[in-house]
């Protein structure tokens, strides 16, 4: 039977909540279902099945973060389709033949791909674009709904005069108001800046210079670690470390197969824990993995091939000391 409003009133009743308030709230491991209604959401009616979300959708109850998750997710899987490509034309083809100048073709054949005016926004510029905004509107989303919820806010009648004075501010402060910051969003923000540096050298520079980016292969790429070698070598591992295990462990999150956050806190019964730590070590062992493959090629092979000559190291050198100013 539900509680009347009476009892709600009771000052035991105001004391327990005020104590859950106290409370940090836990990290939510299915980020597409928004959190319950409270009490006093109930007062008039009951939300109904049907109803219209703020994004103006028929949405059954489903709010706006249902719907940017789906963004987020369906984004990353777009992106790592191009993730894929370019993995096999930077690396993979690089490593079985062992020479730059036989792995060019292969460069330019994917190129038609991913690289035409329509394929290139939506392969990669609005997935990336979608997929950050998206993230960053969720995290604020649920910073709202935490304000409300664990501070009571938007909600002064949450507090019983009583319970009020006997909290002090800083206990009132002290529930965090931001999401937990996990390890795969921390290394997403981190990702996109350096693939926007990426971008930066490989797209917009030789466009600006040449007014195209035909003449930008793997050799422009060997000339790079030629002239810059310690800030090349650097720059191209951490894009591969961080942009290898942020998708592996994002992709591991969509399909369900990741532990939580923080299982080894929360994990008490030991086939639950073992089950986890299984899970743990095998998408950190993908991640490596995957990083050492793609480093293999890229550093075994390309980074080692040398400057280019005659009138494509012009080119490249007008490219670069550009980007050096």
């Amino acid at each position: 039977m539900a509680p009347d409003s009476a009892s709600l009133k009771h000052k035991e009743s105001y004391e327990t909540l005020a104590s859950l308030v106290q409370l940090d709230p836990s990290p939510i491991d299915t980020p597409e279902k928004e959190l319950p209604l409270l009490p006093e959401d109930f007062s008039t009616s009951p939300p109904s099945r049907t109803s219209t979300s703020s994004l103006g959708l028929s949405s059954s109850g489903r709010g706006p973060i249902f719907y940017l998750t789906r963004i987020q997710r369906y984004s990353s899987y777009t992106f790592t389709f191009f993730a894929g490509l370019h993995l096999a034309n930077t690396s993979l083809i690089p490593l079985v033949y062992r020479s730059v100048p036989y792995s060019e073709p292969f460069l330019l054949m994917t190129r038609e791909i991913y690289q035409t005016p329509l394929t290139e926004p939506l392969l990669v510029g609005l997935p990336v674009i979608a997929h950050v905004l998206s993230g960053l509107t969720i995290r604020i989303l649920r910073r709202n709904q935490n304000k409300k919820r664990y501070h009571g806010d938007a909600n002064p009648s949450f507090w019983s005069p009583s319970s009020s004075k006997t909290l002090s501010p800083a206990s009132r402060g002290h529930s965090r108001i931001w999401p937990e910051f996990s390890n795969i969003a921390a290394s997403g923000y981190v990702f996109s800046v350096l693939l926007t540096s990426h971008v930066a050298m490989n797209r917009m520079l030789p466009l600006a210079v040449d007014g195209d980016s035909s003449n930008i292969g793997l050799a422009y790429v060997a000339h790079g670690f030629a002239r810059h070698a310690p800030s090349a070598y650097t720059a191209y591992t951490l894009l591969l470390s961080i942009g290898v295990g942020h998708m592996v462990w994002g992709m591991a999150r969509w399909l369900n197969l990741s532990p939580p956050a923080n299982w080894k806190k929360i994990t008490f019964d030991k086939p639950t824990r073992r089950r986890r730590r299984r899970a743990w070590w095998a998408i950190q062992a993908t991640a490596v993995s995957l990083a050492a493959l793609w480093a293999a090629g890229g550093l075994g092979v390309v980074a080692r091939a040398g400057p280019a000559q005659g009138w494509l190291a012009t080119v490249y050198n007008g490219i670069y000391e550009l980007a050096g100013r």
